[in-house]
């Protein structure tokens, strides 16, 4: 049986939307799509939808109208958003990407504010290129990160309402990890997400880390950021426990590869600027055939 039969979605316009969103999973965000083939086949699309939305609002702000200047990508990004947000209040969507979300949210109640939360970070990647505080970051990662894993918690199943708190901040940490690796990325965008007042405590500054020159200050600055991310996979654990157990296993092989990007930040002695942190192929193929042995398991019980 294949995920959208086994997923109970029959109607052609709507499996055709959700084709495309597992299209875009597996295109962008190969660590996600790994994980989510550990679920059983009748989550997965839902995980693929919730994905598809998030990853086309991305490449509306960075790929997609990358000829574009920030004000027509404003105008496309609300254009596309306003489409998307008045079908999930009418039930129902046109759009390619929006059909699927809808019907998920639908089937799942999950609330609408997650994803006005997301779409308003969306918008702040298009005018802000740097965050004071780590408060004043918050406000993006909670949008762009945190309620990605709320939206995840109803569609994993769940025993008890912990788990979305811990949903939120494994989020968090995948968003923050990132941050870390990408730095030498963002600095081409106009972009510093690293909070300015924690770089500031290990004299790093805008100016030192548009140099691109690996010095011991911003490694220092970097470890910081690297416990921070460390210490909110640690709180985020016990509520993967909380989720269904046919579901634990994706979530287990997620974090640890995700959150892994800082092992792999340290491994090329956080020279983030010459090389890209990558999770190795032997990394990913242990924690992956672990996971499916446990996913298997889980099922069979």
């Amino acid at each position: 049986m294949n995920e959208l039969d086994a997923a109970g979605v029959y109607d052609l316009r709507l499996r055709e939307s959700y084709a495309e969103c597992k299209r875009l999973n597996a295109l962008h965000g190969k660590t996600y799509y790994l994980a989510t083939l550990l679920l059983p086949k009748s989550k997965r699309p839902f995980v693929h939808a919730l994905y598809g939305f998030a990853r086309y609002a991305d490449e509306i702000v960075d790929d997609l109208a990358s000829t574009l200047t920030p004000q027509e990508k404003a105008e496309v990004l609300s254009k596309w958003s306003s489409g998307v947000l008045a079908g999930l209040q009418n039930g129902t969507s046109e759009d390619p990407v929006g059909r699927a979300l809808v019907d998920t949210a639908k089937r799942f109640k999950i609330p609408h504010q997650h994803f006005i939360d997301f779409l308003h970070s969306m918008e702040m990647d298009l005018t802000v290129t740097q965050y004071q505080s780590y408060d004043d970051l918050l406000e993006y990662v909670y949008g762009s990160a945190a309620v990605i894993g709320l939206e995840m918690v109803p569609v994993l199943g769940y025993s008890d309402d912990a788990a979305f708190e811990s949903a939120k901040k494994l989020g968090i940490a995948f968003q923050l990890a990132n941050f870390i690796r990408d730095v030498g990325e963002d600095l081409e965008r106009g972009r510093i997400y690293l909070p300015l007042d924690e770089l500031a405590r290990f004299g790093v500054t805008r100016e030192l880390l548009e140099k691109r020159v690996l010095t011991p200050e911003i490694i220092e600055a970097l470890k910081f950021q690297i416990a921070r991310v460390r210490q909110l996979q640690l709180e985020a654990a016990p509520g993967i426990a909380m989720l269904d157990k046919t579901s634990r296993p994706c979530i287990e092989a997620a974090s640890e590869l995700y959150c892994g990007i800082v092992d792999e930040v340290e491994a090329i002695g956080y020279d983030i600027f010459n090389k890209r942190a990558k999770t190795s192929t032997l990394r990913r193929l242990r924690v992956a055939s672990t996971a499916y042995v446990r996913a298997i398991v889980a099922r069979i019980r």
